[in-house]
């Protein structure tokens, strides 16, 4: 029977396990593998400053002492958490000190959680990464394009980092077994790995957590693991809300479900569930403001202008007095007429353009700013609409081979039901509208 009891308490698994070479470091190997890209850099301890992007329990920190280790460079450690100003220039003038007037390797900077800082605090690395008195290395499991200053970003390599694939999970799991401390001790029969590894999301750092609490879970040495104990002993012992795991996943998706189906009770829920976990307003608001476009469109283009004004809002104001303006914004959404069309056409388009490649733009529409293209035939025959009555010519503006296709279809709501009147009196019955 299980009965939840921990050892005595030490290091999580996950950091017991943290390897502290190259060669021992799991996945990513297109970044640290044999024609990794970041692996002459690491060799020749040219180190850039840079970016680490990608989810949770995916080496970021790890990588970064690895780099430190193995290039020789004094580290520095910050977390955007709990830093401010004054800590980066702390840590950037003891750099300084420590690094001389002679010396190529100039010492490492690691921020954790990097999409965290302000942009202040950001604006006080500028100058340290352009001087070379630091290598800086972030981590971010948020897209740097949103959550870095274009500044700072241009003077760092963004590099992505993968989920741990189902072959990396087994291997960390064998290594915990046979190498562990204390793992290592316990006779473990792992019989079974897909709710382990399903449960992890890819997250190496969770495997790890799960398996521990599994192993732990068991007052005798002699272990035989299977799914349904892992399962069992999740279930017991589930947290609320974890804001970097599975259950940021879900719970977002079920948000963006609830308010896709015109649900605000249901909407207002995940959200309340989202706050009380702490998670960021910022990544709240942006996923409404791809909703406002991608679920609402045309039906009400006011939406995308609310989500907008609400994403500026809750960055400004922040918890707790956003959680309103996020409940005003996830309630008018739900509330709003619903179009996927605006959606769906550009998804139409790219396809097209995959299937056809690239088609030649018809010589009525070119531009001429030159008399040699006017005389090839550049803009000859086009209608300038103005000239015309309601400002409409009918001419071709698609390539010749895919002329008259229609991609962008109105929803079935009153305001694209306007669209569809529109366009159906100009273009008669050209796209079958």
């Amino acid at each position: 029977m299980l009965n939840f009891t921990f050892m005595n308490p030490q290091e999580p698994l996950a950091e017991r396990l943290r390897p502290k070479k190259l060669s021992d470091y799991l996945s990513q190997k297109h970044l640290v593998g044999e024609n990794g890209s970041l692996t002459l850099h690491i060799k020749q301890g040219l180190i850039p400053s840079m970016i680490f992007w990608g989810p949770p329990g995916t080496g970021k920190t790890t990588l970064a002492h690895i780099i430190a280790t193995e290039s020789g460079r004094p580290f520095y450690t910050l977390s955007a958490i709990n830093s401010g100003v004054k800590d980066i220039r702390d840590v950037i003038e003891k750099a300084k000190q420590r690094g001389g007037l002679f010396t190529t390797k100039n010492p490492i900077l690691f921020i954790d959680e990097i999409h965290r800082f302000s942009k202040s605090q950001q604006d006080s690395l500028l100058q340290a990464v352009e001087k070379g008195w630091i290598t800086l290395i972030g981590a971010t499991t948020e897209n740097p394009s949103f959550e870095v200053i274009s500044a700072l970003l241009s003077r760092c390599q963004v590099y992505v980092l993968n989920a741990f694939d189902k072959t990396n999970l087994e291997l960390l799991l064998k290594r915990a077994i046979k190498e562990d401390v204390y793992i290592s001790k316990k006779d473990i029969d792992l019989k079974e790995t897909e709710a382990l590894i399903k449960l992890s999301g890819g997250d190496a750092r969770k495997l790890l957590n799960i398996f521990e609490l599994v192993v732990n879970a068991y007052n005798s040495n002699s272990i035989v693991i299977t799914n349904d104990d892992v399962l069992q002993n999740i279930q017991n012992n589930t947290v609320l809300y974890d804001k970097t795991g599975e259950q940021h996943y879900d719970i977002i998706s079920a948000f963006i479900k609830s308010i896709r189906g015109s649900d605000p009770n249901a909407a207002v829920y995940w959200l309340a569930r989202m706050i009380e976990g702490g998670e960021d307003v910022k990544f709240i608001a942006r996923r409404m403001l791809i909703l406002a476009s991608e679920d609402i469109g045309n039906a009400n283009p006011n939406a995308l202008v609310i989500a907008n004004n609400t994403f500026q809002a809750v960055a400004t104001i922040g918890y707790p007095e956003s959680r309103i303006i996020l409940s005003q914004c996830a309630t008018y959404l739900a509330c709003s007429p619903k179009s996927n069309a605006a959606y769906l056409a550009i998804g139409k388009a790219q396809q097209l353009v995959k299937d056809t490649g690239n088609l030649s733009v018809p010589l009525e529409i070119r531009n001429a700013p030159t008399k040699l293209m006017k005389e090839l035939g550049y803009g000859n025959n086009y209608q300038y609409a103005h000239n015309f009555e309601n400002n409409f010519a009918d001419q071709e503006f698609l390539p010749e081979q895919i002329k008259n296709t229609k991609l962008y279809d109105p929803g079935n709501n009153p305001k694209e039901q306007t669209h569809r009147a529109f366009l159906k009196q100009l273009w008669k019955n050209k796209y079958g509208y």
